[in-house]
């Protein structure tokens, strides 16, 4: 399983039965090969979509169904369809229970940037700034660092703030962050991996509060 699969599974244990949950581009668009058995939920994308289900053979590819990605999907019984307007309208009207969001950086407040690169051209902020506006609870998923080994969870942003709304949960190939009224509160570390590797490759400050299931215990640290 590579880093991105790891990190959409994990973010698919964080849905709940009957959420529906729009995902974003990149890494969010896998979470739809992991919802786990026994729940259902209902996979949003802005595009104007409700009720995508896993990502499809090659055999079952269409190429008019895609996400707001471009990238074909499936859909389950009972999805829908419906216009750019109408699909807006469920995201500012508080209809989304869960979005799932990749990012360029998260600073240690939680706030995160998304929709624009210093320097480089952009087209527009899409739909960024209104799902973490509108949702309900905020999933972020993204690698640790970045190609060059630079971590994405930082003290400050150098990259455009999409909104001062903070998220709710955080994770990476690493680990799983919560955020709180005081910042990052370290919750998980990913199997073999130490709290001290985490803080090696993460710039902004945290806090630890890891259950210790042998022992039947939090570390708090």
């Amino acid at each position: 399983m590579s880093h991105k699969e790891y990190i959409a599974r994990r973010a698919a244990q964080a849905l709940e039965d009957g959420n529906i949950v729009n995902l974003g581009i990149g890494i969010p668009t896998l979470v739809a090969d992991y919802v786990p058995e026994g729940i259902e939920v209902f996979l949003h994308s802005e595009n104007g979509i409700l009720g995508i289900g896993p990502s499809p053979n090659p055999d079952q590819v269409d190429k008019h169904l895609v996400n707001a990605g471009k990238l074909p999907v499936t859909l389950e019984n009972g999805a829908s369809f419906f216009d750019s307007a109408y699909s807006f309208a469920m995201i500012r009207g508080g209809h989304v229970d869960v979005s799932i969001l990749g990012v360029l950086q998260v600073d240690e407040q939680g706030r995160v940037a998304n929709w624009a690169v210093p320097g480089k051209s952009v087209l527009g902020v899409g739909g960024a700034m209104d799902l973490l506006e509108g949702s309900r609870k905020i999933i972020v998923t993204t690698l640790h660092t970045t190609k060059e080994g630079q971590s994405k969870i930082v003290k400050d942003l150098q990259c455009p703030l999409t909104s001062e709304r903070k998220v709710d949960l955080i994770v990476t190939e690493l680990a799983v962050f919560e955020v709180d009224e005081q910042g990052l509160v370290l919750i998980e570390t990913a199997p073999g991996i130490t709290v001290d590797q985490v803080k090696k490759h993460t710039e902004a400050t945290f806090r630890v509060s890891l259950k210790d299931l042998e022992h039947d215990r939090t570390v708090i640290e």
